[in-house]
């Protein structure tokens, strides 16, 4: 492992944590005018976009240990500009949240730190299954904007507007990983995925 690139992983890692993301592309909600929210809607929506800022900060993470691992340049590359994107829905979630009044999730230290072992390992059992776990990641990230989507106050066109944008973004990284060649994971691993997504999501949702 070529220790240059562990360096600016490492730097990238530090920057997710404790440096504001930045985004290339114009933030999706900047068009758009904040409507009012009642404080039970306002603090459901900091819930909802702290956890999708969780999990950016774990895409981080898992794309980082992914690319440190990826045997096949391309895949590494798509990797790269997959994180990139990955860092603009960073900066848009912590923006949006910051605007509500609200902070990001104490516990995203943590999160990042799980999602960057599990990134390491997945790549060293090979690309077809490191490229497999990412498409399955982004299935379940998919299916949770969905939900995310559909429990949003019908007047928060802001946080929707962000939300959906990240949704297409997430099918296009999946479908990136299939066209690499992503091995379909067993159901058991797809399983224990699912069921730590939903611990970290109920406790960013509340810290």
């Amino acid at each position: 492992m070529n220790v240059d690139r562990v360096i600016t992983e490492f730097d990238k890692g530090l920057r997710t944590l404790l440096a504001p993301a930045h985004s290339i592309r114009p933030h999706p909600d900047a068009h758009l005018v904040d409507a009012p929210l009642s404080e039970s809607e306002r603090s459901h929506v900091i819930g909802l976009m702290r956890i999708n800022h969780c999990g950016e900060v774990c895409a981080q993470a898992l794309y980082q240990g992914q690319a440190l691992t990826a045997r096949n340049p391309e895949a590494r590359q798509a990797l790269e500009h997959a994180a990139q994107e990955e860092t603009e829905h960073l900066a848009w979630t912590e923006k949006r949240i910051r605007e509500l009044g609200g902070r990001t999730s104490v516990f995203n230290p943590l999160w990042y730190v799980g999602s960057l072992a599990i990134g390491v390992g997945a790549g060293i059992l090979g690309d077809k299954w490191n490229l497999g776990f990412l498409e399955e990641t982004e299935y379940q990230v998919e299916a949770h904007l969905n939900e995310h989507l559909a429990s949003l106050p019908a007047q928060d066109e802001k946080s929707r507007a962000i939300l959906t944008q990240m949704r297409e973004d997430e099918v296009k990284h999946a479908e990136m990983a299939h066209s690499y060649g992503a091995a379909a994971l067993p159901a058991p691993i797809k399983g224990i995925m699912h069921i730590t997504a939903k611990l970290m999501k109920q406790a960013s949702y509340r810290v």
